[in-house]
């Protein structure tokens, strides 16, 4: 998988919140928006934009910055795009109602982060 060492920098970041679920999902070749999503749920809207302020501020310190984001007004689904990885931080609720994951998971692009 590209980037995986930005990946995994992502998902340590968002674990350090108590981010869970964490979720990566290589759509190289099947996507034309990215090469990775990572998913990630919190329990509360605090929590999801605490995920996100600190993902963001990682990310920041290693010269990486969002090319958009959107959904920190309500943090309900919280969407940030790195251009190759694209990260979706949800309320548990809402990651249930859309189920993103069903979009994009075949037998073999799917991995779940372990910290």
């Amino acid at each position: 998988m590209k980037n995986k060492a930005l990946i995994d920098a992502m998902c340590k970041a968002m674990s350090d919140k108590r981010a869970f679920d964490i979720t990566v999902i290589d759509v190289e070749g099947l996507s034309d928006v990215a090469d990775a999503f990572i998913i990630a749920s919190g329990k509360s809207a605090p929590q999801v934009k605490a995920i996100f302020d600190n993902l963001e501020f990682e990310m920041e310190k290693q010269g990486v910055f969002a090319r958009r984001k959107e959904g920190m007004t309500e943090g309900r689904w919280i969407a940030v795009d790195y251009f190759d990885v694209i990260v979706h931080i949800f309320q548990e609720e809402s990651r249930k109602f859309y189920q993103l994951e069903k979009l994009w998971i075949n037998e073999n692009n799917v991995a779940k982060y372990e910290d």
